[in-house]
C-alpha cells in the first residue's frame, strides 16, 4: 500500500459520508476552475471519505481516461497551490465520465448502471450527490429525469442530494414554478441551492462574530447603528458571459442570492441553535420584514447603470455594448444600487444600502456597519466637534478576508486633535494562508447533510418577492441614459445621489489600479 493509500485511510470523523458525486455539465468552467480544485483540497485535508468517486457527465465526448487527462492538466492550472501528486493520483483514479444528452431518458438509465458499477468497484455506500453545473434551463428536466429513473429515491437509510447552482429562477414566477417542479421529485431536505459567497470564511464568521462577542451584539441595533452598506464590486467586465448577462443583468445575477444572503446574516435575530433550519428561519424572517418597494419607491430608492468605454492610467477599457454577444443598443444594467428598510424592532429606520456592479474602480466585497455619532455636548467648546467621526466596522469578504474597526483617538501633542485609528484583522495574517476556492465548505456540508449555508425554498421566493416590483418598473420604464458610468469608476451619479439625499455617502475604500 503506497503512502497516499495509507494516509487516506486515516480519515477524521469530520470527513464527508461515503458517496458518489455526479456532476452534470462536467466539462464547463465551473468544474475545472472550482469544483475539481475544491475536491482536491478536501482530499488533501482528509475531508473526503476514502469511499468516494466522481462521475462527470456532459454533451462532450470523453472516455474515462481522456477526461482524467484533461482534469490532470486543469488542476495544475487552477489549483490554489502546488499540487501533491500522491493526493491527485488517489482522486484521479476515482474519476469517471459518461457522455450523453440530459434530455434523453435513456441517458439516465445508463447513468444509473454506471453508478451501480462504480459503487461496487469502489465499495461505496448507496449515497449520491448530484451537482447541476449546467444552464438553468436544464435544472427542472434533470431532476424530473432523476425521479423517473429512480435515482432520486432514498431508501434503506441512504441519501440522495442535489446541488443547484444559481440563478434559481429568472423572476418570482419562474422561481416558484421551479420550486414546485423540484418538490414533485425531491423533499426540501434533499435540495441544496448553492451560493458560493457563503463558502467564504468571513461570511461564515459573521454569526460567530455577532453572537459570540458580547461587545458587539448589544449594540447591533437601531440605537447604535446609523446605516449599513453592502458592496459587491467587480473590476472586470462581463468577459465571455455576454449572452448570459444580457438575459440576467446585475440585479438578477447578484441581488436575490449573494447580496440578500449577506443582508440576512447581518440583520437576522439570534437563532435558537446553529441547526440548518433554525438559522434559515431567522434569515427568512428578515427578508420578509424588508419593506416591499412601491413603484414610486423604485424611482427614488433604486439606481441602475451600464458602463461605457473609458481609459484608466493609459489602459483602454471596453464599454458593455462593445462586449462579445451583447446588443449594440442593450438596455441591460451592469450596476444596481438600492436602499432598503427593515420593518422590525431591531432595525426600524436604519437604511441598508446595497450596490453591485461590473467594471468598477476596484474588486471588493464588503459590509460596512456605520455607527451613530456620539452627542457633541462634551466637545462643544473644544473646537474638535467637527473632527469627531462615526465609528465604523467593516467586514471584508474579497479580495482579502478580514475585519476592520475604526474609532477616534487623540493625536500626540499639546493641542486637542483627533485622528482615526484603524484596527485590522486579516485572516491570512492571523491564521495563515489557506488554499480555498470557496466551494470546499459547501461541498463538504452537502456530503455531511448540513444545509445551513444553502438557501431554502421560502428564502429564494422571499428574495424574488423583494426585487420583482423593481424589475416590473424597470421593464415598464426602460433606461434612457445608458450607458451612464465610466468603466473603472464607482458607478453612475444616481448611485451617489441615492445616499446624498439622506446626507450620507458610499464608503469607497479600495481603488486598485486597473491592470
Amino acid at each position: 500500500m503506497n503512502a497516499m493509500s495509507e494516509s487516506i485511510l486515516d480519515i477524521p470523523r469530520a470527513s464527508g459520508d461515503p458517496c458518489i458525486m455526479v456532476i452534470f455539465g462536467a466539462t464547463g468552467d465551473l468544474t475545472k476552475r472550482k469544483l475539481i480544485p475544491a475536491l482536491y483540497n478536501l482530499a488533501k485535508a482528509k475531508l473526503l471519505s476514502r469511499k468516494f468517486a466522481l462521475i462527470g457527465t456532459a454533451f462532450d465526448s470523453f472516455t474515462d481516461e481522456s477526461f482524467r487527462q484533461q482534469l490532470a492538466q486543469d488542476i495544475r492550472t487552477y489549483a490554489m497551490g502546488e499540487v501533491d501528486d500522491k493526493v491527485w493520483a488517489w482522486l484521479e483514479k476515482r474519476i469517471y465520465f459518461l457522455q450523453g444528452d440530459f434530455r434523453d431518458e435513456n441517458f439516465y438509465w445508463k447513468l444509473r448502471e454506471l453508478c451501480y458499477s462504480v459503487g461496487g468497484k469502489n465499495a461505496i455506500d448507496d449515497n449520491y450527490c448530484y451537482y447541476l453545473a449546467t444552464a438553468p434551463t436544464f435544472f427542472g428536466e434533470i431532476i424530473r429525469q432523476l425521479g423517473n429513473s429512480g435515482m432520486a429515491k432514498e431508501e434503506s437509510g441512504h441519501w440522495r442530494r442535489v446541488i443547484i447552482e444559481k440563478p434559481f429562477g429568472h423572476d418570482l414566477e419562474s422561481a416558484r414554478t421551479l420550486n414546485m417542479e423540484i418538490r414533485e421529485v425531491l423533499k426540501e431536505r434533499q435540495i441544496y441551492r448553492i451560493d458560493h459567497y457563503l463558502g467564504k470564511e468571513t461570511v461564515q464568521n459573521i454569526m460567530v462574530f455577532r453572537f459570540s462577542n458580547s461587545i458587539f451584539e448589544p449594540i447591533w441595533n437601531r440605537r447604535y447603528i446609523d446605516h449599513v452598506q453592502i458592496t459587491a464590486a467587480e473590476e472586470v467586465g462581463v468577459e465571455r458571459r455576454g449572452a448570459y448577462y444580457e438575459n440576467a443583468g446585475a440585479m438578477r445575477d447578484m441581488v436575490p442570492n449573494h447580496l440578500f444572503q449577506l443582508l440576512s446574516l447581518i440583520a437576522m435575530e439570534p437563532p435558537i441553535s446553529f441547526e440548518a433550519d433554525a438559522v434559515r428561519d431567522e434569515q427568512t424572517k428578515v427578508l420578509r420584514a424588508v419593506q416591499t418597494l412601491t413603484p414610486e419607491d423604485v424611482l427614488s430608492m433604486t439606481a441602475r447603470g451600464q458602463y461605457h468605454e473609458s481609459s484608466v492610467d493609459g489602459v483602454s477599457l471596453t464599454g458593455y455594448r462593445a462586449e462579445e454577444k451583447v446588443a449594440r443598443d442593450s438596455k441591460t444594467e451592469t450596476f444596481v444600487a438600492m436602499k432598503l428598510l427593515i420593518d422590525n424592532w431591531r432595525w426600524a429606520d436604519v437604511p441598508f444600502y446595497l450596490r453591485t456592479g461590473k467594471r468598477m474602480a476596484g474588486r471588493t466585497t464588503e459590509i460596512v456597519i456605520q455607527f451613530r455619532r456620539p452627542p457633541m455636548v462634551l466637545f462643544r467648546n473644544t473646537g474638535i466637534g467637527e473632527q469627531i467621526q462615526s465609528n465604523r466596522l467593516v467586514i471584508h469578504l474579497q479580495p482579502h478576508e478580514g475585519i476592520s474597526l475604526e474609532f477616534d483617538a487623540k493625536m500626540p501633542g499639546p493641542l486637542m486633535k483627533l485622528g482615526v485609528v484603524k484596527m485590522d484583522f486579516d485572516y491570512e495574517d492571523y491564521f495563515g494562508a489557506t488554499s480555498s476556492t470557496g466551494y470546499e465548505r459547501l461541498l463538504h456540508d452537502c456530503m455531511t447533510g448540513d444545509a445551513t449555508l444553502f438557501q431554502r425554498a421560502d428564502m429564494v421566493e422571499a428574495g424574488w418577492s423583494l426585487i420583482q416590483p423593481i424589475l416590473d418598473v424597470w421593464k415598464a420604464l426602460p433606461p434612457r441614459s445608458f450607458p451612464n458610468y465610466a468603466a473603472g469608476s464607482w458607478g453612475p451619479k444616481e448611485s451617489e445621489e441615492l445616499l446624498e439625499r439622506d446626507k450620507r455617502q458610499w464608503v469607497n475604500r479600495v481603488v486598485p489600479k486597473i491592470r
